[in-house]
């Protein structure tokens, strides 16, 4: 085994990241960190590194158990590194879960046929009993 691994392989053979790429392009983006550092893709980690990855709303801390660089299974992973997280991290992810934010999201494109429907219901005109309504109670005459 090696003593040393680059930070993006790392990453990607621990499972942190889908493919190497995104991972290095996290590292490009600043959202990696060690001891407050931002690394770059190209960076050696080694064991007993705690590293910081910030994937929004919150930021994971991943002890390095082993650096390696080629990807493993995923029943190995407890091997690789260890979760030390803090808890209130967790707290701000449950938080923004249940925060029900309730415009679309930016860049999710046009809605489905079934969310048009519930926006033209919920966007509907004032019901029928309502239009002939005068709201203006004060120049009425049948007070």
């Amino acid at each position: 085994m090696n003593n040393e691994a680059r930070i993006d392989k790392w990453l990607w053979a621990a499972r942190i990241f889908k493919t190497r790429t995104i991972a290095a392009a996290a590292c490009k983006k600043g959202q990696v960190c060690l001891d407050g550092a931002v690394l770059k893709a190209s960076r050696m980690i080694k064991a007993g590194d705690v590293v910081s990855v910030r994937k929004p709303p919150i930021t994971y801390s991943f002890r390095v158990l082993q650096p390696i660089e080629k990807r493993v299974g995923a029943k190995l992973i407890p091997e690789i590194l260890e979760n030390v997280t803090s808890p209130e991290q967790y707290e701000l992810l449950e938080m923004s879960k249940i925060s029900g934010f309730v415009g679309r999201a930016k860049g999710t494109g046009r809605p489905t046929k079934k969310e048009r429907r519930s926006l033209d219901d919920f966007r509907e005109d004032v019901p029928e009993f309502f239009a002939d309504f005068d709201f203006d109670l004060e120049d009425s005459d049948e007070l």
